[in-house]
């Protein structure tokens, strides 16, 4: 049903669904030119437009004013996603790719199939919409499973000759390893489900396994579950006896919280609090790791051109110790220490994921732990993972992610150097 001069009932439900994610990655310069040459929009509503503000409120009022231009505008929409290279929001609308873009991309050898990793939906029903959070790599790396990597061991020397001077490890299990993943999100239709995020979880799952960690995994829970999870987890006794702990989040997150599969979010604040000195005294002293593979926001980086001259690195300074003091009758603790937390994206940031081998971070983390855990402390290999991932620059042509970059980063509050010791 549609009026006579208005656009579709249905269309203008896909744009009213589908508009949050719209807003946010709609890149709208050169789309609104091509929405003017065709008359869908007035010269005096691209200047309308391009007077509200920024990139998002410019994309909202173009939902706003798209319905009221016609039974065309719709169509008219699409074809300019397409003609602008993004095919990727053309596809989440369910449109029918252009036949001429089609015979070009089976010329180049790169269809929307391959672009996207996934298939192209051709029911008949509104497929999942993609979202930034979403942002996936064109597999160029070869094999279509996750690198498992062998843990090098340590040596007897380097273990008696660094073991004074680091956090005890030497535990059998190393400690307990707790993995929350999720993948699919049913019924939320702004988060699509994480292609390649079950890679992630069989990587980490072996990792830490051949650590000489007992891993546990939950898969595919709501908030509530995976906060219930996770207090469990903490509560546990068998920590007391053991010498360390990791705890992993891989879903899809803004800055500061992880999704469950209901769409609600899980703060990492939240999760940090029921590992601390206080909440969970059987850790007390004892390195406590976690690893966040999510989003932080959605921006990507579209990088900046290397200037001629050698790469050049500043070192912090340092602040002197405070030496006086007269001791106190009894000692405490710093409600949150010995805590090392990595983040697989800056905040506000993008992480973004390759549908057949897992994301970016987790790949770089596990190659780095199972090559240079036998001689290098944790925050050592996590310089080398941001190395890496510094490195690693995105592949997906024809849509705004192409050539995009990543930066991983950490957060630590441990006060000596963590060594694994694998195999000691």
């Amino acid at each position: 049903m549609r009026g006579e001069c208005g656009m579709s009932r249905e269309h203008q439900e896909l744009l009213r669904s589908h508009r949050v994610s719209l807003a946010q990655e709609l890149v709208p310069e050169e789309l609104l030119q091509h929405l003017v040459q065709d008359s869908t929009l007035t010269e005096e509503m691209l200047q309308h437009i391009e007077g509200v503000g920024g990139t998002f409120r410019k994309n909202v009022e173009l939902l706003r004013i798209l319905p009221k231009r016609g039974p065309r505008a719709f169509d008219a929409f699409v074809s300019a996603l397409v003609a602008t290279g993004q095919q990727h929001l053309a596809q989440s609308l369910h449109s029918t790719i252009p036949q001429q873009q089609e015979e070009e991309e089976n010329r180049t050898g790169e269809s929307l199939r391959e672009v996207l990793g996934s298939p192209v939906q051709e029911s008949h029903s509104p497929p999942k919409r993609a979202r930034i959070s979403d942002v996936m790599e064109y597999s160029l790396d070869g094999g279509d499973g996750p690198e498992l990597l062998a843990v090098q061991p340590s040596t007897a020397r380097f273990y008696q000759d660094h073991r004074q001077t680091s956090y005890r490890m030497c535990s059998r299990p190393r400690g307990l390893c707790l993995i929350v993943s999720n993948v699919r999100f049913p019924g939320v239709p702004d988060l699509v489900d994480r292609q390649g995020g079950e890679m992630d979880r069989l990587v980490l799952s072996t990792l830490f396994t051949n650590l000489g960690y007992s891993v546990t995994s939950v898969c595919n829970q709501t908030q509530q579950v995976m906060r219930r999870e996770l207090e469990r987890f903490a509560s546990r006794l068998e920590h007391r006896a053991l010498d360390s702990c990791v705890v992993a989040l891989l879903s899809h997150g803004v800055e500061g919280a992880v999704y469950g599969t209901d769409g609600e979010l899980l703060q990492i604040q939240e999760v940090f609090r029921m590992f601390d000195n206080d909440s969970c005294p059987q850790l007390q002293n004892k390195p406590k790791m976690f690893f966040i593979q999510a989003c932080r926001g959605g921006e990507t980086d579209s990088g900046v051109d290397l200037q001629d001259g050698k790469e050049r690195v500043k070192s912090p300074g340092c602040e002197e110790a405070d030496a006086g003091g007269n001791g106190n009758i009894h000692i405490k603790l710093p409600t949150r220490s010995d805590c090392i937390c990595g983040y697989a994206c800056l905040k506000g940031m993008a992480a973004l994921r390759n549908t057949k081998r897992g994301s970016w971070y987790v790949q770089a983390l596990s190659r780095v732990i199972a090559g240079h855990a036998k001689d290098m402390h944790l925050a050592d290999m996590l310089v080398k993972v941001n190395s890496l991932i510094k490195q690693r620059e995105g592949f997906s042509p024809g849509t705004e992610f192409h050539r995009c970059k990543e930066m991983s980063e950490y957060s630590s509050t441990l006060c000596k150097d963590l060594y694994f010791f694998p195999g000691c």
